[in-house]
């Protein structure tokens, strides 16, 4: 059994008590420490958010540094779902622990992700028994969408920005994820960034910071 999550994490801008959680989940061959930097632009937007920003389980297979939540040596479906299912149960502890030791509820928490971290946190997001406040997502896409009726369990709000010049991740995963949220009763907004490849511009991270704001003031404690 691997180890438990863990990596980097940025306190409350207020100073007190967390009140809201913030998961930031990274993209493969990463860490923790590439989304964290996130933290500070948005802490303006979410005084009272603390953020935490974990370690994917596995090393990457691809680089001699970084990690991955699942391989991409193998990209065929099956592979990919096999790899997501296996980190899924991984991630959901994480997240229960990190709820429970803050004394919060789901209805405190947005997830974050970065191309593999989006596709783990719709993943997991879309399956938790109660819906986080809201899910953001940067140039990812939905994973096996087709199991969403059988398999869904909760519907956060969603917003998904992805660059229409990504070379790695396809512009078109946009469309069909939004498709297939908004047919599963998902509420979902898109997001499309012109002239951005794989990666986080000024407009997605402004945008990205006003849904988490949005999400997470539906509870005032």
């Amino acid at each position: 059994m691997l180890g438990k999550l863990s990596g980097p994490s940025h306190p409350p801008a207020s100073g007190g008590k967390p009140k809201r959680l913030v998961i930031l989940l990274h993209g493969l061959g990463a860490d923790g420490n590439d989304l964290i930097g996130l933290a500070p632009y948005w802490a303006r937007l979410l005084p009272e958010a603390e953020f935490v920003s974990p370690n994917a389980p596995f090393p990457c297979d691809m680089a001699p540094y970084g990690y991955q939540w699942f391989s991409a040596q193998d990209r065929s479906p099956a592979a990919v779902l096999a790899g997501v299912r296996a980190a899924a149960p991984m991630l959901d502890a994480f997240i229960d622990e990190a709820l429970a030791a803050r004394g919060l509820g789901d209805a405190d928490l947005a997830l974050v992700g970065f191309s593999q971290g989006t596709m783990m946190s719709l993943f997991v997001g879309l399956r938790r028994a109660q819906p986080a406040a809201g899910i953001l997502g940067f140039s990812g896409r939905l994973l096996a969408p087709e199991l969403l009726a059988n398999e869904l369990r909760s519907r956060p709000r969603v917003l998904l920005v992805h660059g229409a010049e990504d070379p790695l991740v396809p512009y078109a995963s946009l469309a069909a994820a939004e498709a297939a949220l908004k047919e599963a009763g998902v509420p979902v907004e898109t997001l499309t960034c012109p002239g951005i490849g794989h990666s986080i511009d000024e407009n997605g991270l402004r945008r990205g910071g006003m849904f988490l704001r949005d999400v997470l003031a539906g509870k005032t404690s």
